[in-house]
This record gives C-alpha cells, sequence and structure tokens, in this order.
C-alpha cells in the first residue's frame, strides 16, 4: 500500500498523476513512482521520497497517456528505488502499482524462478507483473484475458492498476480487499484508491466491489468479475470538494482540522435534531422503532482513534438509552470466536470506510447473523455499503494522518445514536430537550476553545515543555478515560514522545511507581460528581513531586496542578468532547515545536488496509 492514482485520456498523465498523489500524502508513504504509456514503450520513474521529489526527478519530456502512479508504505521490502512502485516484467512492457499483501508471493517467487524470471525487487508485487506477462506468453488475447489469468494464481489482498505497453489505450484495475474506484470524466477516465485524488476532477465515481475488475479507456468503463461475467456499475456523485482538501493559509493540515471543528460539528448535527420530540433523526440506520427496541445492548468495533471515539460511544448509550453497550478493537475482535447474539446492536467505526481489520470483523459478525451499522465519513466506501446502515459523520475530507474532526464529528454521532435509542425507551423528553441543547452548543464552545488558544498562545507553550520530557502519562476517570487515551495517542503519534494512558483509579495498581519529578502527567478533570476523586489522584501525584498539566472547567490550585487549561462547561455526557480539544492541540504544538513531520508521522498510514 499506499496510494493508488491513474489516468486515461487525452491529456498528458503524468501532472494529473502528481496532483494525485499529493492529494493522498496524508495516508502516509515512503516513495513514490510513475510509468506512462509514450510512443517508444512505457516510462517509468520512481523515488525513495516525497512525490515533490519525484516531480523534480521527472525529465521535462516524460509525456504520455494512459499513466499509473503510486505512493508505497512499505510492506514487503526496505524503502527503496528498487522497491518502488510500479513494478514491471521483464520486457518492460507491463506495469503494474498494488495496494494490499499478496500472502503466497513467496510461492508464486518460486514457482517464477524456475521459469527463468529474474526479480529485481523484494516485493510481492512484482509477482503479479511477471503473471500477467506469462499469461500473455500462455496465449492470452488481450490485456483483461491476461489480468484475469494472473489473478486467479494470487492469494491475499489487492487493489491494483495495470498498464500494457502494446495496449495503450487502457488501464485494467481490479479489487479484492483493498480500495479501487474509477473516476468518470468527459472523454476521459480516472482511478483511484482513495476519493480524495479525484475532486479536484470528476464527482462521479464507480466503487468497486471485492472480486470485480474493471477496464478504463477514454470512452467509458467495463466492470466485470474474474470469470469475465460483466457487472452494471453506476456512477455515484461525491459531496467533498477541492477546496476542503486544500491547506490554505494553515501551516499544516492538522492544526486546520483541528480549526475546522465547529463547522464539521455542525454538518453532522444539520438535519438530525428534532426539537419537536426532543430526539434524533437518523434515517439511515434502516431500523424501524420495533427493531430498535428490540436489541437487548451495544457493541462497538474500531481501530485507534475510531476505538477510543468507540468507548466512549459505549458510555453515552448506557447513560442515555440505558442499555448494556461496549467497545472493543476490531484487530482483536477479529482473530477470536465472538459470540455473535440476535439482540445485540454492532456498530463498526471508520473515517475511512476502508480500515480493514474492522471490514473482516463486519464480514464475520454478517456470517453469523449479526445486524451491523456503520459510523463512518466517506460516503461510498466499503465499510458503509457493507453495513447494513449507519451514520455518515459528515467531516469531509481529513488529510492529516492523525484524526481530529473525525473523532469529534464521530463522538457527536454516537451522542445522536445514543439520543435516538433512549428517546425510543426511558429517556424523558426534558432529558431529550438538555442533550440537544447541549449538541446545539457544542460548535461555539469549540470555536471559544480554538480562539482562547489563538489569543493566548498557553496551551503551545506547555506543548513546547512537554516535548522536551522523554515521556507524558495521561490520565482520566469514566468519561475522561477515553479522552486521555486519545490524548495520548495524538501525542505519541506526531511528537513521537513516550506517551501513556492510564484510567487514574489503576494509577495506585501499579503505575504510581512511575511518577517522579521527571515524568509529567495531564490529566482530565471534569467539574462532574468525580472532581473530589480527580483531585485525590492528583494529590497523589504531587505529593511524589510529579509535575501535573491539567484540562479542566476551573483553575485548579497550583498545590494540585502546575498549570490549567480551561475549557468551557456542557452537559456532562457531552463534556469529553470539548475535553478533547485541547489535547489535540497539545499534540500539534508539541510536534510543532520538535520540528517533526506533522501531518504525515513515520510509520503510519491514514487509511490502514492491510493487516
Amino acid at each position: 500500500m499506499c496510494g493508488i492514482v491513474g489516468y486515461v485520456g487525452a491529456q498528458d498523465a503524468a501532472p494529473i498523476l502528481l496532483e494525485g498523489l499529493g492529494r493522498l500524502e496524508y495516508r502516509g508513504y515512503d516513495s513514490a513512482g510513475l510509468a506512462v504509456a509514450g510512443r517508444g514503450g512505457l516510462k517509468i520513474r520512481k523515488v525513495s521520497g516525497r512525490v515533490a521529489d519525484l516531480a523534480a526527478d521527472l525529465p521535462a519530456r516524460f509525456k504520455g497517456a494512459p499513466g499509473i502512479g503510486h505512493t508505497r508504505w512499505a510492506t514487503h521490502g526496505e524503502p527503496s528505488v528498487e522497491n518502488a512502485h510500479p513494478h514491471t516484467d521483464t520486457s518492460g512492457r507491463i506495469a503494474v502499482v498494488h495496494n494490499g499483501i499478496i500472502e503466497n508471493a513467496d510461492e508464486l517467487r518460486a514457482k517464477l524462478g524456475a521459469d527463468g524470471v529474474e526479480f529485481t525487487s523484494q516485493t510481492d508485487t512484482e509477482t503479479v507483473a511477471h503473471l500477467i506477462a506469462a499469461a500473455f506468453a500462455a496465449g492470452a488475447q488481450d490485456l483483461e484475458q491476461a489480468v484475469r489469468q494472473a489473478l486467479r494464481q494470487v492469494v491475499g489482498a489487492y487493489g491494483l492498476a495495470v498498464l500494457d505497453a502494446e495496449n495503450p489505450d487502457r488501464i485494467v484495475v481490479a479489487r479484492n480487499g483493498s480500495p479501487v474506484l474509477l473516476g468518470v470524466g468527459e472523454k476521459e477516465m480516472f482511478v483511484a484508491s482513495d476519493v480524495a485524488a479525484l475532486v479536484g476532477y470528476t464527482r462521479q465515481v464507480v466503487y468497486l466491489d471485492d472480486g470485480e475488475l474493471a477496464t478504463l479507456t477514454a470512452g467509458g468503463y467495463r466492470t466485470f468479475t474474474i470469470d469475465d461475467r460483466s457487472t452494471a456499475k453506476s456512477p455515484s456523485t461525491i459531496d467533498w470538494d477541492v477546496v476542503g482538501a486544500e491547506i490554505g493559509d494553515h501551516a499544516h493540515y492538522l492544526v486546520k482540522e483541528i480549526e475546522e471543528q465547529p463547522r464539521t460539528v455542525e454538518r453532522t448535527l444539520r438535519g438530525r435534531l428534532d426539537e419537536r420530540f426532543q430526539t434524533a433523526h437518523l434515517g439511515g440506520l434502516n431500523l424501524s422503532i420495533r427493531e430498535a427496541r428490540e436489541f437487548r445492548r451495544v457493541k462497538i468495533l474500531g481501530c485507534g482513534s475510531a476505538a477510543y471515539a468507540g468507548e466512549l460511544g459505549a458510555q453515552l448509550i448506557e447513560d442515555l438509552a440505558r442499555m448494556p453497550a461496549t467497545a472493543e478493537s476490531a484487530s482483536e475482535f477479529r482473530y477470536r470466536n465472538p459470540v455473535v447474539e440476535p439482540d445485540t446492536l454492532y456498530v463498526a467505526v471508520s473515517q475511512s470506510g476502508e480500515t480493514v481489520d474492522t471490514l473482516a470483523a463486519v464480514q464475520e459478525l454478517q456470517r453469523k447473523g449479526g445486524r451491523v451499522i456503520g459510523v463512518v465519513n466517506v460516503v461510498g466506501s466499503t465499510i458503509a455499503r457493507q453495513c447494513d446502515g449507519g451514520i455518515y459523520i459528515h467531516a469531509g475530507p481529513e488529510m492529516s494522518v492523525a484524526a481530529t474532526k473525525s473523532f469529534t464529528s464521530t463522538v457527536v454521532a454516537f451522542a445522536l445514536l445514543a439520543l435516538h435509542l433512549g428517546r425510543i425507551r426511558d429517556l424523558s423528553p426534558t432529558e431529550g430537550r438538555r442533550i440537544i441543547a447541549g449538541l446545539a452548543a457544542l460548535p461555539g464552545q469549540i470555536a471559544e476553545i480554538v480562539e482562547q488558544e489563538k489569543r493566548t498562545g498557553w496551551i503551545a507553550e506547555t506543548a513546547a515543555e512537554l516535548a522536551q520530557r522523554h515521556s507524558v502519562l495521561f490520565i482520566g476517570r469514566r468519561r475522561g478515560c477515553p479522552v486521555a487515551r486519545e490524548g495520548a495517542q495524538k501525542f505519541k503519534e506526531v511528537s513521537y514522545v513516550h506517551a501513556e494512558a492510564y484510567a487514574s483509579a489503576e494509577l495506585k495498581h501499579g503505575p504510581l511507581a512511575l511518577v517522579n519529578p521527571e515524568l509529567p502527567t495531564v490529566a482530565v478533570v471534569p467539574d462532574d460528581d468525580l472532581l473530589d476523586k480527580n483531585t485525590s489522584t492528583l494529590a497523589e501525584i504531587r505529593a511524589r513531586r510529579g509535575p501535573v498539566v491539567a484540562v479542566a472547567h476551573r483553575e485548579l490550585p497550583t498545590d494540585l496542578a502546575d498549570r490549567t487549561i480551561v475549557i468551557p462547561r456542557n452537559e456532562p455526557e457531552l463534556d469529553s468532547i470539548l475535553l478533547s480539544v485541547p489535547l489535540q492541540l497539545l499534540a500539534y504544538h508539541a510536534a510543532v515545536a520538535l520540528e517533526r513531520d506533522v501531518d504525515r508521522p513515520r510509520n503510519l498510514a491514514k487509511s490502514v488496509t492491510v493487516e
């Protein structure tokens, strides 16, 4: 993996491919490359580095179309020019870009090697190029047939695009477990692994399903299966725009997306608050009131920030709907033999809608008869289409690898779901009205936090101090615990400073041994019924001379905290959303102070589509 772009049409492909790859940089990668069909055959350029390095390395006469491009996140073989995509067969006729993992690559390499094939890379992808060339040598009549014959020998996940120097009017693409979508233009076609690559060119897209292939020419597209059965796929319209994917006058996408949260939360709420009946409209759930009332419990599955949002969602559902609710890592859930109950509502959470661990969990649940809804950002994504219904969070394109606006909008979506389930059970109209008022106040309160930091710079100053430490401890109680976990996740992934989160009540069961003057603690301290418990924990830390930074609703005494970041108060059930925002800013400013690659943290990818 990580990013695929392709173009076929009358224009030179290279500028279009470079722009598309640039829009996919947020996914994380270590090398990049292009292949275009020119008059003398395929032209290929690859670099170990950034898309900007690739653009600078292109010759002036690197012209031609169609073309394919790729940004690679290393899975097989170290980051290098040799291992960068596109990969070719021995003759240089076939070029392939690929996301995913070919699980039987070693077996294929041995078989091809026995037939005299010499490999030039360590990658699994190169085997596909040689398999296609072998299919032609065995009598395949066209590129579609050669690709189909090759893929019959492949075991694993792939999203791939293939270019053939002897069929320079087309690109053949295929999908199995890794996203591929087609962009429909005017006498031109596009292909990408992510809609973000296409927003500047078309809003008409076709999503391939697992087991599907497509042939793209300037005049259109044909979709079919590996057995060459035609599949009728119609385009759908994407609602993202190119402006939402631009950095504007911000230093980084991460801070841009933090500052966008008042607007993105408004979009998540728009049209969903019913003040007449004090409930939430969620028609996309595809659940009647009777069906919703029959569920006895809720199970939420996600990875990374989506998992922490799920933990907050579970608490919201228990608080408002009085239904037992739990959250679990989808990456762990998929590898055990879960008990799937018909009276449990399962919720899959994914910003991209392509997270492979979460998708696998959804498919396992559905095989066992479970009812699964999704909470997803990307319309038309695989998980969104796989689920029985769901909630789109409408956060718009999130370009930084670290999730911020998608996290807050996901928690807001869970608040809407909890309100909806609560009102069809025992939540009173008065309580429903209280939650609606709290939700409506969120955008303004988030804006207040952001503007306060712009005026004072207190969080940036605190972050610069924390960035000099070797490790930071994050703690929180009840609703504050997932907030602390998400805060630690953000801090470690963008600053590379070790950060660990614990439930505050667990501190005395082991982690307290780590507390000393060199280990700062970031404490989530809402002004709720557990305030006394939280201040008692801070007193334990201070007694051991541990530095404390608190995120709270009021200024804490200096004997409890060296510094307090004060935020507005909302309803207790919704305060976790506001408490998360300063921790996002803390991580961002720590990364800036350390001069990190803020939007593209090392070793990470935005949409994790391989195991």
